[in-house]
């Protein structure tokens, strides 16, 4: 019932931020997220397990390598995301969703609608970011 009344409501800035609506909208959201991934996880595996492999041609066989190598990736990235939004979903629980883990601000509700796993506000994210291309700048002098 709760999936359902949570598929038309969309969280309000004149709301308390992350009261009860916000929190089990932004759960139900991610867990909705989490089984998309992992549906394509298990349908991805069961496209493993077929016979992308077996043809005797052996520029074939190399794109089909090639293709697999690029799924893989996809895989793992996705599995990262997975892993995310299980932290996500405790710092909910926790009472911990929705504020900087740098600053204790709010991240906002318009950044979490687009980026629900986000863990910083704009302004730590965008200093994260200018630190770290600091350092590959620096890195590759």
């Amino acid at each position: 019932m709760q999936d359902i009344i949570f598929k038309t409501y969309r969280p309000l800035e004149d709301e308390e931020y992350m009261c009860f609506n916000h929190r089990q909208y932004f759960t139900q959201k991610l867990l909705s997220w989490r089984r998309q991934l992992v549906e394509q996880a298990e349908l991805f595996f069961e496209e493993l397990k077929g016979d992308r492999l077996r043809t005797a041609d052996i520029l074939d066989q190399s794109a089909q390598q090639t293709e697999i190598f690029v799924d893989f990736s996809t895989r793992e990235r996705q599995n990262k995301l997975i892993e995310e939004i299980d932290l996500a979903l405790a710092r909910i629980k926790d009472g911990e969703y929705g504020y900087c883990e740098i600053t204790g601000d709010e991240i906002g509700l318009k950044r979490l609608e687009a980026r629900p796993v986000a863990t910083r506000c704009i302004e730590a994210q965008e200093q994260f970011e200018r630190m770290v291309n600091a350092r590959g700048r620096s890195a590759s002098v």
